[in-house]
């Protein structure tokens, strides 16, 4: 027989976990900039989302805060219909500190419209590496000066990392010689 009293209807439905925002976070939150702090990874470095919209305000605003090293940027696949993600992680570079702050930055886009803002003219290391994750997942980094394919041919259809992405039979290399 199922306990219906109000205690166990009360335990029974789970809530969201309350992330509470690390130092960076708290910091940023003061310059007046709109984000979701997502807690920390296994390593203890500080994770935040912002809005495609928001990104640059960020960016600015971290490397104000002293981020001067864009050590990745990376994008992945949440899933099959999920959303596509940009991912940054910043170091406060300081040669008087044995352990930089670090902060990671996630943005996450809609696979029918996967654009963002490059932070190429903030962290000039966004180079290669926003051309390596729209070259695999499609992900337009708006404002890049080079935006092109880097890893696979230029002529490819699709994105080969995404993880809907269905690989063709053959490839056929035209004008080889």
């Amino acid at each position: 027989m199922a306990d219906s009293s109000p205690e166990s209807k009360e335990s029974s439905t789970q809530e969201a976990p309350i992330v509470k925002a690390g130092p960076i976070s708290k910091r940023i939150a003061q310059m007046g900039v709109e984000h979701e702090s997502l807690g920390v990874d296994h390593l203890g470095t500080e994770i935040i989302k912002v809005d495609r919209d928001g990104l640059l305000t960020l960016s600015a605003a971290l490397k104000e805060d002293g981020f001067n090293y864009l050590q990745c940027q990376a994008g992945y696949d949440a899933g099959p219909g999920e959303d596509l993600v940009s991912m940054y992680h910043l170091l406060k570079v300081d040669n008087d500190v044995v352990r930089p702050e670090e902060i990671r930055i996630k943005v996450f886009l809609p696979r029918t419209d996967p654009r963002v803002p490059s932070v190429y003219w903030l962290w000039k290391t966004a180079d290669w590496q926003e051309r390596e994750t729209y070259d695999m997942y499609g992900i337009v980094y708006e404002g890049h000066p080079n935006l092109k394919r880097l890893l696979m041919p230029e002529d490819w259809v699709g994105w080969p990392m995404r993880k809907d992405y269905i690989s063709p039979d053959f490839y056929e290399l035209q004008d080889a010689y």
